[in-house]
């Protein structure tokens, strides 16, 4: 019998180094990170005062991009966890070289009246859509809805639209001296502009209601801006002889997928950019009163997708679809859920416990 060593069936694996275990480490964490913020769940910051009293500057909020149904890509050649540019420069931090076909899945339930809904901005035609700008407000009308806006208040197909409990507009406040700050950030108001001797000020009617009762103050006068009077005229649609305003508008109707409508010039007027921008036809142009469809005119016109009203909840301040118009299902984001973090823009830039909104963390937006 003949006697040798036995080989080892396997070899013994190397041991990583520490620099490929913190790679391995971070290039999971950058896959992991980027599919749930594709496809379940992404943070935002609100940057701008057109949803106060509801939604605070500095608020961070959570949202699900679940229960409008998931969006899948359409811009596949961007660098991980960046948005438009990359951070802290003006390179842009995508090619659209491929743009893929998108689609979206069915969801846990659909826009309803009233509901705030994260969606991209719709104007910025020198983005892909998925990559347009973030914008948060309050979903009006939704598809297949008339509109209409009189002395502030917005009905839907005749019938008033319940108003979220912190709406908030624009009043005129004089009082015997000047106002100090003190007094304004009290009742936490903080849009002020000087104004004929007095201020303008955005809030809600229980804030000026209290802000009324103090002693010194004169007077505090909500503001209404009537049909022609052209500090609160909208720019949608663009149409030179019309006297709408911010808190007069309409009547509008917002299509609906599969609404068949004639093609009049009012009709061309609130619809145009959707025809030749929302519904991606490549032959699609308008010229005078008239559409044109791979260079043959069309008479109607059948929408491809539904579409959405927008408003922000500080109405005297917020540039909404009352200027730019409606919002396709397809640059649909998705639904706020609750705000994680909130720090106020305002305060000493290093005293960050004095700027934390601590009674704002972790509240639903309703």
């Amino acid at each position: 019998m003949k006697l040798g060593f036995r080989k080892k069936e396997k070899a013994e694996k190397r041991k990583k180094s520490a620099f490929r275990e913190w790679t391995d480490s971070i290039l999971f964490a950058v896959i992991a990170a980027t599919l749930l913020r594709f496809f379940f769940i992404e943070a935002y910051a609100i940057p701008t005062p057109s949803m106060e009293g509801s939604l605070l500057v500095g608020d961070h909020l959570f949202v699900s991009k679940m229960h409008y149904g998931i969006r899948s890509p359409k811009t596949i050649l961007q660098i991980p966890l960046s948005h438009q540019k990359i951070w802290g420069t003006e390179i842009p931090s995508y090619l659209d070289w491929i743009q893929l076909p998108q689609f979206r899945l069915p969801g846990f339930t659909s826009i309803k009246n009233n509901d705030p809904v994260v969606f991209n901005y719709p104007m910025e035609d020198e983005y892909p859509s998925d990559l347009k700008t973030f914008y948060v407000k309050r979903c009006i009308g939704i598809a297949g809805d008339t509109l209409q806006i009189i002395n502030r208040q917005p009905y839907i197909n005749g019938k008033k639209l319940d108003n979220p409990e912190n709406i908030q507009s624009s009043y005129y406040v004089s009082a015997d001296g000047p106002i100090k700050d003190r007094v304004f950030n009290r009742y936490g108001i903080t849009d002020i502009f000087p104004a004929n001797n007095g201020y303008l000020i955005h809030t809600t009617q229980t804030k000026a209601e209290k802000l009324a009762a103090l002693d010194f103050i004169r007077e505090v006068t909500e503001i209404n801006y009537a049909p022609e009077a052209p500090p609160g005229r909208t720019g949608f649609p663009d149409l030179p002889d019309l006297n709408w305003t911010v808190d007069n508008y309409g009547l509008i109707y917002i299509p609906k997928k599969g609404d068949r409508i004639a093609m009049t010039p009012e009709n061309i007027a609130l619809y145009d950019r959707i025809i030749t921008q929302y519904e991606h036809h490549e032959n699609g142009e308008i010229r005078g009163d008239t559409v044109y469809m791979n260079g043959q005119p069309i008479y109607e016109y059948t929408f491809q997708q539904d579409y959405y009203f927008m408003m922000g909840d500080n109405r005297h301040n917020s540039e909404d679809s009352r200027f730019w118009g409606f919002v396709p299902k397809d640059h649909i984001v998705g639904k706020p859920l609750f705000v994680w973090w909130s720090i106020s823009p305002d305060g000493d830039l290093f005293d960050i416990f004095t700027r934390v909104r601590w009674n704002r963390l972790f509240t639903s937006i309703e």
